[in-house]
């Protein structure tokens, strides 16, 4: 046999066995770049007293993130499932319950590390600008540079006065404690040309015998890309 031919036959083996390997790192590297990040968030909690002496007290446990990379492949495309759970408690002889609504603001191009409130409006600062939020329950938005926009995680249904249908974000309880659990509530973010952010809000909207005031507990800002 022909000594250059054998020579070449060896180099074709050398050569597949470098392709495959080469093959192997691209799925690799491929499924590295579409992991999904787990974010872990803190807990927090916080406690305000009410001009009637009522003492509210929420705390938030167990938030994570799970940010993945969404359906539409793109730049401009995230999808992240947010899990958490949050307790109130109320001490005071006027005490009568009240609302929780747990929710996310979502923003491109902001900054959610500021002051902000969820209150009213749900009109917030950051970076000396104010940003006036559209609500919306979880699942898909459209945002844009400059844009925040207020995602509520509940949607519950109940009839109104007139028998009518009548949705809303919180979710109420009577006498002196309630909590509201959230698992995998899917939010996916398009449009965002941009990095993008998100932050947890509980608000309480808490009813006594001569009071009905509100309390927000923030929880830290994190990224979804």
């Amino acid at each position: 046999m022909n000594v250059n031919t054998i020579g070449l036959r060896r180099g074709l083996k050398i050569a597949s066995a470098g392709s495959v390997a080469a093959i192997a790192l691209g799925f690799f590297s491929a499924g590295a770049a579409n992991a999904d990040t787990f974010v872990p968030l803190p807990d927090g909690s916080i406690t305000e007293t009410l001009v009637d002496g009522t003492v509210v007290t929420v705390s938030r446990t167990g938030e994570t993130a799970n940010i993945s990379p969404s359906m539409g492949s793109t730049p401009l495309h995230r999808n992240v499932w947010v899990s958490g759970s949050t307790k109130v408690e109320l001490s005071g002889a006027g005490a009568e319950g009240g609302r929780i609504e747990p929710g996310y603001v979502v923003a491109c191009q902001l900054t959610l590390g500021g002051k902000g409130g969820a209150d009213t409006g749900m009109s917030s600062g950051w970076d000396g600008e104010s940003v006036k939020q559209t609500a919306k329950s979880a699942g898909n938005l459209s945002i844009a540079p400059g844009q925040a926009k207020n995602v509520k995680l509940l949607d519950l249904e109940k009839a109104d006065d007139f028998g009518g249908e009548l949705h809303t974000g919180a979710n109420s309880f009577k006498g002196k404690s309630g909590s509201v659990t959230w698992a995998d509530s899917t939010i996916g973010v398009e449009g965002c040309a941009g990095y993008a952010q998100a932050r947890s809000y509980v608000k309480v909207t808490v009813s006594t015998a001569s009071v009905t005031s509100n309390v927000t507990l923030w929880g830290q800002p994190f990224s979804i890309g």
